[in-house]
């Protein structure tokens, strides 16, 4: 394939040689994809961007022809090139990158034939339409619909889409009518290639909020455990030792063994005995 290049125009090679120079400066490349993003919005994210961060748009060929040069784990990239691909090169870890690309997605409506990322679903309840065709529309749509105090009203909450699917023409009018835009637009990361391994968007797209809850109980519980198995460390020996006192004064005081730290509670639990009896016999 180098070989092969060699005959590319000038221009092209250029293109090539760039993508290279970039491997070498920065720790991360990734391929995107910018399908649908209107150019103001686009060069609006770009501005958005760190500094560090380079988006690069070539031609699929020459990414191709980048990826074979360099060879190696790059060949393994090309799988993730799409219609509408560029790269993006940062000094940012592929997770702290993803994150940054998501925030820059908007909703837009569907059109038909497109592939939903995520289940599209109605909600029951009135909705501000008159009584209509737009009955009948809801209804060949999916979407169960009746007609109460004068509105259109949605009788049950419906998934018209699932994740995965196409929509329909039908289902793209109701939808635009119902104001639903289940479509992402924005800068979506195919793969990021960062110290030798490749990240998909299944392992980057981390829910930090759950992730720090269950960190936070994976603590608890090793703690916990630490704690009842008398395993002692720096962060347990102090509860450890709380739990053992409090285990050997009940022991104490349910043995009746007298010493200092525990006849106050023996004869508190005497007291107590006591006035049990007393008002048993009263």
């Amino acid at each position: 394939m180098a070989v092969y290049t060699r005959h590319l125009p000038q221009w092209k090679r250029d293109e090539v040689e760039e993508v290279k120079k970039n491997v070498q400066e920065y720790a991360l490349i990734g391929i995107i994809d910018m399908y649908g993003i209107p150019a103001t919005q686009f060069q609006q994210i770009r501005r958005n961007l760190k500094k560090t961060t380079i988006i690069k748009v070539m031609r699929n060929t020459l990414i191709d022809h980048a990826f074979s040069e360099l060879g190696g784990a790059y060949e393994g990239l090309k799988q993730h090139i799409t219609g509408h691909s560029a790269l993006i090169f940062t000094n940012d870890n592929p997770f702290k990158l993803f994150k940054s690309l998501e925030q820059t997605k908007t909703k837009r409506s569907a059109k038909a034939g497109e592939i939903t990322p995520v289940d599209i679903v109605v909600a029951k309840g009135p909705t501000s339409f008159k009584p209509g065709p737009i009955v009948s529309e809801l209804q060949q749509a999916g979407i169960p619909a009746t007609i109460e105090g004068g509105k259109v009203k949605i009788r049950e909450t419906k998934t018209i889409v699932k994740a995965g699917e196409a929509i329909d023409r039908k289902q793209v009018g109701i939808l635009s009518k119902l104001g639903v835009k289940p479509m992402d637009v924005g800068i979506a990361l195919n793969v990021a290639f960062y110290q030798d391994q490749m990240y998909l968007p299944d392992v980057l797209g981390v829910d930090e909020a759950e992730y720090y809850n269950r960190l936070v109980l994976a603590v608890q519980q090793a703690f916990n455990l630490s704690v009842n198995a008398a395993y002692p460390t720096a962060f347990t020996m102090e509860a450890i030792l709380a739990k053992a006192f409090r285990e050997a004064r009940s022991l104490g005081i349910e043995a009746a063994i007298y010493e200092k730290d525990v006849i106050d509670g023996i004869i508190a639990k005497a007291y107590r005995q006591m006035n049990t009896i007393k008002v048993l016999v009263e």
